[in-house]
């Protein structure tokens, strides 16, 4: 990471304000859609997490996470990870995981979980290939259409990464002992296009149309026992790789 910059648990409503004032800036949304102040005030007062990156004194990045309950089982749900776009590519947010996971582990708290938009591929590498996260749950249009320019008008379908704190896998991954995943040792995977990022910029309904055709095929693998746990370079673009997963 950057040299200087410091991960540390937001304090007080001044800092959480600025965190409000940071998702501003990255998402765009129009006010009604933003998280207020008071979410992250009850984040932090209720086992929640609400963490700081800071270079000096200028908040740069922060995350947001939530505690929940479900099977018997306590776990942060990672609500929002931002961080400003001249800090981005200078392991700022890899940094902000590793402090979320090493702090929930302090507490006895073994699972994190988030969800991601596949057609965002570099947060697919980021949560699948370097933190070793894995998604066994696809979620249709789950938080509905939203005014940030970055979801381009499309139904917000999400990939549930899960993200088990101290599994083999996990610790290989934030330990940088992973090899990057092999052409054809995978059952399955699912393809997007390497014109995907232009077509981002200049022609959302073929963008659409790769959203429709991942949804339906995420949907029958994953209904299958399948997760996806990585991302590839391929000849035409990028795949998501599937495997059976039965573990957890």
């Amino acid at each position: 990471m950057s040299e200087g910059i410091v991960i540390r648990k937001c304090q007080g409503i001044e800092e959480f304000q600025r965190c409000v004032l940071l998702q501003k800036e990255i998402w765009g949304e129009r006010d009604i859609e933003v998280e207020p102040a008071t979410l992250f005030v009850v984040a932090a007062e209720t086992g929640g997490q609400v963490l700081g990156a800071f270079d000096g004194e200028r908040l740069v990045g922060y995350t947001l996470a939530v505690v929940g309950f479900t099977n018997g089982t306590v776990f942060l749900h990672s609500h929002m990870t931002g961080v400003l776009r001249e800090y981005r590519d200078r392991g700022v947010g890899r940094a902000l995981k590793l402090f979320q996971r090493e702090e929930a582990l302090g507490r006895g708290i073994r699972l994190v979980v988030w969800t991601f938009d596949p057609l965002e591929i570099r947060n697919a590498y980021f949560n699948l290939n370097r933190l070793g996260a894995i998604a066994r749950k696809y979620l249709p249009d789950l938080y509905g259409l939203t005014t940030s320019p970055l979801h381009l008008g499309l139904p917000t379908d999400r990939l549930r990464a899960e993200w088990r704190l101290d599994s083999a896998r996990v610790v290989a991954a934030v330990s940088d002992l992973v090899r990057e995943p092999e052409a054809g040792s995978f059952a399955a995977t699912i393809e997007l296009p390497a014109e995907l990022g232009h077509w981002k910029l200049s022609d959302a309904a073929k963008v659409a149309a790769v959203q429709t055709r991942i949804r339906e095929e995420f949907t029958g693998w994953l209904a299958r026992g399948y997760a996806a746990v990585g991302v590839r370079k391929t000849s035409g673009g990028i795949a998501y790789l599937l495997a059976p997963w039965s573990d957890f």
